[in-house]
């Protein structure tokens, strides 16, 4: 059963010190007289998110997509891919079947 938000959190409650710290830790500027309204939205988002711990979700799988996926299945094979040629076919410079390329470090 799900209750009617009131925009506070009832378990956890962000002062504006600690709406400071989140701002400097995100790299965002937020002016002093702003505070207090970042703290309350930040409060609000925590609340939101604890009417999720009032939602029933026995029995419900876990989803990783909007759509069924199945994957074909198929043995592992161990090749040696067996395109050596191909690959090095168009490199610039290759040599005892390997990419050649300029010394970078001295």
């Amino acid at each position: 059963m799900l209750h009617v938000f009131t925009g506070e959190s009832p378990l956890m409650s962000i002062d504006t010190d600690t709406a400071a710290r989140v701002a400097k830790l995100a790299r965002i500027k937020v002016e002093e007289d702003a505070l207090p309204a970042l703290a309350q939205e930040f409060n609000t988002i925590l609340g939101f998110i604890e009417q999720l711990n009032e939602v029933d979700v026995d029995g419900v799988e876990p989803m990783t997509s909007v759509t069924p996926m199945r994957l074909k299945r198929r043995e592992d094979v161990v090749t040696d891919g067996g395109q050596q040629d191909k690959v090095l076919f168009n490199a610039p410079d290759a040599r005892e079947g390997f990419f050649a390329v300029p010394k970078v470090v001295e």
